[in-house]
């Protein structure tokens, strides 16, 4: 796994110290961050007793030098549309930030370190051999 994309849960695990995380960051070359997952660990620090210290910790996390944060542009926004409506018209629709995820590690062709297994329904979707059912 040269090129990985953290998903919120990885990230939060990272934090928890899980050695399949660590793992995985120590092998990987570039480690993405799409700008969706940081609003979503945002959203939760807001809602956390913790949150000065958690921007901090993300704050050093994304300032090293194999971490890259992904921002959506065309490219993102036409893979996301593909997702959907393929999502939609099999009738398994999935959270708006995930297909957004989705649609970054496609463009970046990088394997998505995450603990949900609903991204197994999306197609060419490259995961790591953490997730249930792999």
């Amino acid at each position: 796994m040269k090129k990985i994309l953290m998903d919120t849960n990885a990230y939060s695990r990272f934090l928890g110290g899980d050695d399949n995380i660590l793992n995985a960051l120590s092998k990987a070359e570039i480690v993405y961050m799409s700008v969706f997952v940081l609003g979503e660990l945002y959203a939760g620090f807001k809602g956390g007793s913790k949150e000065q210290e958690n921007k901090r910790l993300l704050e050093r996390f994304l300032q090293k030098p194999t971490v890259r944060v992904l921002d959506a542009n065309d490219e993102t926004a036409e893979i996301f549309g593909m997702i959907k409506d393929t999502l939609k018209r099999a009738g398994t629709p999935l959270p708006i930030n995930d297909v957004w995820i989705a649609s970054h590690a496609l463009q970046t062709d990088s394997v998505v370190v995450t603990y949900d297994s609903h991204f197994e329904k999306i197609a060419d979707l490259r995961l790591w051999e953490h997730l249930a059912g792999n």
